[in-house]
């Protein structure tokens, strides 16, 4: 064979190898949004910036190793390397880690709640503690302007009679 075409299996390797690595990247993305929940905008965002990495890279492959000329049958080998990933791998990936990462959280919940629960327990007793006297603060106050008001009647009726 000569050189051109086996440096054009290269190429079209290469290109095959960039759309799995282009599908496997993009599997973190939606494993991150199984585990975190996103509103539109955050996934609109994450999109665009993915793709416009994705555009960057192209580019730069086509750039280094065609000279920038678009090649459809590199197209076809990106196409084809995704494809290839997503049936083979990409099917079980995406919902398998992220159940592996959301039973991983759920367990370091568990493990924190118990560490933390003679805490927890303080700040109820506190929380307790706090409203039993903000209720006697309360009720003090409720004597005192009582208190307060009976005098400052007493002194209005005095000050008249004088």
């Amino acid at each position: 064979m000569s050189q051109d075409i086996i440096n054009e299996v290269y190429f079209f390797a290469g290109s095959i190898g960039m759309g799995i690595l282009i599908t496997f990247v993009y599997d973190f993305i939606l494993i991150v949004r199984r585990v975190v929940k996103h509103s539109l905008f955050f996934i609109s965002l994450e999109d665009f910036l993915f793709w416009t990495a994705c555009a960057i890279g192209v580019f730069y492959m086509l750039y280094e190793e065609n000279n920038g000329i678009l090649r459809w049958f590199a197209v076809l080998g990106a196409a084809f390397g995704m494809l290839l990933y997503k049936k083979i791998i990409g099917i079980h990936f995406v919902k398998g880690m992220s159940l592996l990462i959301q039973k991983e959280i759920h367990i370091i919940n568990k493990v924190l709640g118990v560490l933390l629960r003679p805490f927890r327990w303080m700040f109820q007793r506190a929380g307790k503690s706090v409203n039993s006297m903000h209720r006697k603060e309360k009720k003090l106050f409720k004597y005192t302007k009582k208190k307060l008001t009976g005098f400052i009647k007493m002194l209005k009726i005095t000050l008249c009679k004088h």
